[in-house]
């Protein structure tokens, strides 16, 4: 394995959004390698507002302040698709041993006119215990959502695909910001349970936005574990199953973990953003991917994910 491949690939989205022909035929041409190689790519700069970031983490901070019984009060349901989902509640697939950490999902404001309203869960908001949390939320979502649409762009011109075809497929889609915080691990089995055990993603691709402290890992095409390295201001870009699903495995899921830290005081934040489909489309094998033969059956997306919910634990 050459040197190469031990450092995942750092790329520019702004030379796709705002460059010239060839520059974003460069990007579309590295985004496809990189996800196709190691299932990663860093983002050096990118279309969301840091400011954004910043403020949503200072309201992250604040909620995660707040006492067990008061964050118990937004506990979501339906999978904990929205809202407050408590510690130690969230296992990854095959894994008994419950991952070190809580975490907060947001996901789309629906118009009342969308065929989804009712379907996906409604949001919940502790404005009264952190004022402005709401609105600093949805901001960065809408900002998250907008990179992500870019991504899925270039990913489908690498596919061959129809230009909308992607756009089609996540418009009043079911994505999901986690905003997460790994507790220090001082006084828990850290023997049994890491921060976030390895695990693929469910959806289509994922954004890590400003973790605040190291600890991702990607396993490596040998087998070993390789750091995720990013600053601040750059997005980790991840595919997850259902891109896996329909491009036949061209573009796999690659197995990621969050490790223990080496100080059990310390703790962690990070804020992914789940690039989901709406819950009726077709996750189905496309025809430059197909090969010699679709690997998985045709499944819709809000079928598949609950079914990936049940087996991580969320969905009773």
């Amino acid at each position: 394995m050459s040197e190469t491949v031990r450092k995942v690939p750092e790329l520019s989205l702004l030379s796709y959004v705002n460059g010239s022909e060839s520059d974003r035929k460069e990007f579309v041409d590295k985004l496809f390698i990189g996800l196709k190689d190691y299932g990663f790519i860093v983002l050096t700069d990118h279309t969301v507002d840091q400011k954004k970031v910043d403020h949503a983490y200072e309201l992250l901070k604040k909620f995660y302040a707040q006492p067990v019984e008061v964050k118990m009060n937004y506990c979501g349901d339906n999978g904990g698709q929205r809202g407050y989902t408590p510690f130690k509640t969230e296992h990854a697939k095959d894994n008994e041993n419950p991952d070190l950490k809580e975490f907060w999902h947001v996901g789309r404001e629906l118009s009342a006119t969308s065929q989804y309203k009712g379907v996906y869960p409604e949001n919940v908001w502790p404005d009264s215990e952190v004022p402005g949390f709401k609105d600093a939320f949805m901001s960065l979502y809408s900002a998250m959502d907008e990179t992500a649409n870019h991504l899925l762009e270039a990913i489908g011109m690498a596919l061959d695909l129809p230009k909308d075809f992607f756009a089609e497929m996540v418009s009043d889609g079911n994505s999901i910001l986690r905003a997460i915080h790994y507790p220090p691990t001082v006084g828990e089995d850290t023997k049994s349970s890491i921060r976030a055990a390895a695990h693929e993603d469910i959806n289509l691709i994922t954004m890590l936005v400003g973790a605040t402290d190291s600890g991702l890992e990607l396993l490596d095409r040998d087998g070993t574990w390789l750091p995720v390295q990013s600053a601040p201001g750059q997005i980790v870009v991840d595919t997850g199953d259902m891109m896996s699903r329909i491009t036949n495995d061209v573009l796999p899921a690659t197995t990621h973990r969050v490790v223990n830290p080496k100080d059990d005081n310390s703790e962690r934040y990070s804020m992914p953003y789940f690039v989901h489909p709406h819950s009726n489309a077709l996750l189905s094998c496309i025809a430059s991917c197909i090969g010699e033969g679709a690997k998985y059956p045709d499944i819709t997306a809000g079928d598949f994910l609950i079914q990936r919910l049940k087996e991580i634990g969320l969905y009773k």
